[in-house]
C-alpha cells in the first residue's frame, strides 16, 4: 500500500509499504493492505512503517489518517522522520526546543500589541 505524510505546505513522505502502526485518541492500532477503509484522528506520538522487512519511525504531531484502499493519507501539522527511535528522539527534543522558543517570541509580541492596542484606546478616552 501507499503511505504519503503529509504537512500543510509539503509533502514529508510517499513511499510503498507493507504495513503501518499509528496512534490514535483510543490507542495505538496497525494496517494491512487489505484493511477495511476508515478514517482516524491521531495524537501525538510515532508512527511507524515497515518497508521491504525494514521499520521506520515517524514522529507526528496531532492530525487525521484515512485508509481508503490502498492508500495511506496522514495529514498532520508537522512530522519528523527518523531511522532510529534514539536518532528521532533528538530530532524531536531539537525541533520542540526551536518551537517552544519561536512561541515565546511571538507570545512577547502579541502582548506588546496588545498593550499599544490598550493604551491607544485610553488615549481616545
Amino acid at each position: 500500500m501507499t503511505l504519503k505524510i503529509l504537512l500543510p505546505e509539503r509533502v514529508v513522505l510517499h513511499e510503498t509499504v507493507d504495513k503501518v502502526v499509528a496512534e490514535g485518541g483510543n490507542g495505538s492500532f496497525g494496517l494491512l493492505p487489505r484493511h477495511i477503509d476508515f478514517v482516524a484522528p491521531l495524537v501525538p506520538g510515532i508512527l511507524s512503517y515497515t518497508q521491504d522487512g525494514e521499520e521506520a519511525f515517524v514522529a507526528v504531531d496531532e492530525g487525521v489518517l484515512v485508509k481508503c484502499g490502498g492508500e495511506v493519507l496522514v495529514s498532520v501539522r508537522d512530522a519528523v522522520l527518523g531511522p532510529s527511535l534514539e536518532s528521532l528522539e533528538e530530532t524531536v527534543r531539537t525541533r520542540f526546543d526551536e518551537r517552544r522558543d519561536q512561541e515565546r517570541v511571538m507570545h512577547s509580541a502579541l502582548a506588546k500589541l496588545e498593550a499599544e492596542v490598550v493604551r491607544r484606546f485610553m488615549e481616545l478616552r
